[in-house]
């Protein structure tokens, strides 16, 4: 019997300095922007290092739910997070990172991220799957 789609099958959560990661896209600029984050999300920023360090602390988190941390393949950019209109985030996964989701029969991830001084903090649950 498959479990209900409310079922967690894992959780993730990290903490980023913001001035880390302010300082990371000084020193490394467009190399490190185009290695972590996809297109629409540097888009999506304007620029804020607030923003990067929410979205860097999400895809930690993400790997983390799925219990792999950045190994067996995943990539940066296979996690993606983006912003409803409503000012909500959610995720949407590809390449590697997509295929773990689905071998556990998994697929919704329900986020969460604040910033609060020179911290972002993000909180993810993986729903869906199996344990």
């Amino acid at each position: 019997m498959r479990p209900s789609a409310g079922f967690i099958c894992g959780i993730g959560t990290d903490i980023v300095s913001i001035g880390r990661i302010e300082g990371l896209i000084q020193r490394f600029g467009e190399r490190f922007l185009n290695k972590v984050f996809t297109r629409k999300e540097v888009l999506e920023s304007k620029g804020r290092p607030q923003y990067f360090a929410g979205r860097f602390a999400v895809k930690e988190s993400v790997l983390k739910a799925l219990g792999t941390g950045l190994q067996c393949g995943t990539r940066w950019k296979d996690i993606e997070t983006l912003t409803f209109p409503n000012g909500m985030p959610y995720v949407l996964s590809t390449g590697k990172v997509q295929k773990l989701i689905e071998a556990r029969g998994a697929g919704d991830f329900w986020v969460s991220v604040t910033h609060d001084g020179d911290t972002a903090v993000a909180f993810v649950v993986l729903s869906g799957g199996l344990p």
